[in-house]
């Protein structure tokens, strides 16, 4: 239809000649419809080929060369160690994470990098607040040593008793300028431990963790801050060092990146980081993870990584949106300052992580989400990562059966015959678009993609297997085959999303 006005021929005469001329060995015929388009259909042997060819690559089918070996850095969760993680953390450790699983799959050089906010008043807001619930424990408890907005959760009064049992009474003497320093070190550390341990439950591991501290304690700010001003994006103005955003990508006003009284503001440390990333690392391409609350602070990013000279389209940012956390019907409501919140360590361990991880992914990350935890639960395939996970299973089991006698599927040719049937047909299809899924899911950086199509294709399976005999089926071999294929494509989908593929359910 689109070639009509240029060729100035009819649409359907386009099609005749189209269809005419489409030759492939997998082409069973084609069919002109309406005003132009061309129907193909394939053949019984593309299946069969196609199926072959999935069991011979075996772990690699799928896979696309996309990256070319280039590095790429995704980091992620880095959240503050103010508080354990809550399940808001969590989808973007399952993002990230199942990003960087994608990344590598289609061939990238990835590394996972945590970013610790181990200074600023945050960390200084901490430390005051362990202080706080130290004396109160000790019962010199007064309600002015504990900050506004202070950290108010029950894990405070913990790491208050750890310090206790550790150190004794000595800091209620001691000026607290003398002690502050200890209490945020303490209790930072501490909490950064947690959230290690909490990760690694979650299926979660980084090559690395880079403490913002370090971008101070090396002068990179300063550094950075001087390369700005060296290539005449930087100015100084009423004592302060300003970043000419307003020129650069039409921000309403240029913003401030050191104070008048020399202290650097959050933009400045995430310049001089983000220059360690692309200059003095040399990754090629840089993904950020952020809480969809920064979706304004991206464009200055971007004209931070121009001002350096490097392209800013080698910058991605994914943004996350909330989690709803649902049980019995209803809302949780979750507040991390005032300490009302679910962890994630309490979701894994209630839901599982296979749940967790599958459940936090089944959304476009930039779009809200309901965890409902009842569901997350259940045994049955109303419950979709039981449904994925149960499709597995049971091909596991139509394997060990077949082989139980001796047979081995290697010795067996797929038979064309069984794709006379529908349900044959659409698990075969199935199949041979997963390499176009996982293309899809690399590029636009969306582990949704795959949890989606995983479900899809569970669909197709069980419809395939609740269609016939399949163990006592004359063409046995060629049926356990595509099963065995498709419990490829279930594993892998899982696997790049951190859920496991049981044998037995």
């Amino acid at each position: 239809m689109k070639l009509a006005k240029i060729l100035r021929q009819k649409p359907i005469d386009i099609a005749k000649k189209i269809s005419e001329n489409l030759n492939s060995e997998y082409i069973e015929k084609t069919e002109i419809a309406g005003a132009g388009f061309v129907n193909v259909f394939l053949n019984k042997k593309f299946y069969a080929d196609v199926i072959e060819d999935a069991l011979k690559q075996g772990d690699s089918y799928g896979s696309v060369d996309l990256g070319k070996n280039k590095k790429v850095q995704v980091e992620f969760v880095s959240a503050n160690p103010t508080g354990p993680l809550h399940i808001g953390h969590g989808r973007g450790a399952a993002l990230g994470d199942s990003v960087a699983r994608i990344l590598k799959f289609t061939g990238w050089d990835v590394q996972r990098e945590y970013y610790v906010n181990d200074s600023g008043l945050q960390i200084e807001t901490l430390g005051r607040s362990t202080r706080a619930r130290y004396f109160e424990i000790l019962g010199r408890g007064d309600e002015a040593l504990f900050p506004e907005n202070g950290y108010k959760g029950d894990y405070l009064y913990d790491i208050a008793r750890e310090i206790i049992s550790l150190e004794g009474e000595k800091f209620l003497e001691m000026p607290e300028k003398e002690s502050l320093e200890f209490f945020k070190k303490f209790a930072s550390e501490k909490i950064m431990s947690g959230i290690k341990n909490d990760l690694e439950k979650f299926r979660v591991k980084f090559d690395k963790f880079f403490p913002e501290g370090y971008l101070h304690e090396n002068n990179l700010v300063k550094s950075a801050m001087e390369d700005l001003k060296t290539r005449g994006y930087a100015y100084e103005q009423d004592g302060a060092l300003w970043f000419k955003t307003e020129d650069t990508i039409g921000d309403d006003k240029d913003r401030v990146l050191i104070r008048a009284n020399g202290i650097p503001t959050y933009f400045a440390s995430d310049i001089a980081y983000h220059r360690n990333k692309f200059i003095t690392r040399g990754f090629e391409r840089v993904i950020d993870v952020w809480g969809a609350d920064h979706h304004g602070y991206i464009a200055r990013v971007k004209a931070a990584i121009k001002a350096m000279g490097k392209n800013p389209d080698d910058f991605d940012v994914l943004l996350i949106q909330l989690v709803n956390l649902i049980r019995d019907g209803k809302n949780v409501n979750m507040s991390t300052r005032a300490g009302e919140f679910i962890t994630l360590a309490e979701v894994v361990d209630e839901a599982g992580v296979d749940a967790a991880r599958f459940f936090l992914l089944m959304r476009k990350s930039d779009s809200k989400i309901d965890f409902d935890m009842d569901l997350a639960k259940k045994q049955g395939n109303e419950n979709p990562v039981y449904y994925v996970q149960y499709a597995h299973a049971r091909v596991c089991g139509l394997k060990r059966e077949y082989e139980k006698n001796g047979a081995k599927l290697s010795d067996e040719k797929i038979s064309e015959e069984i794709f006379a049937g529908k349900e044959a047909r659409d698990l075969a299809d199935m199949i041979a678009s997963f390499p176009d899924e996982i293309k899809s899911a690399s590029e636009t950086l969306s582990p949704h993609v795959l949890t989606g199509y995983a479900t899809s294709f569970a669909g197709a399976f069980h419809s395939f297997y609740n269609s016939g005999r399949i163990i006592d089926a004359p063409d046995a071999a060629g049926r356990v085959k595509l099963s065995c294929a498709a419990a490829e494509v279930v594993r892998k989908c899982l696997e790049l999303v951190g859920v496991n593929a049981p044998e037995r359910m």
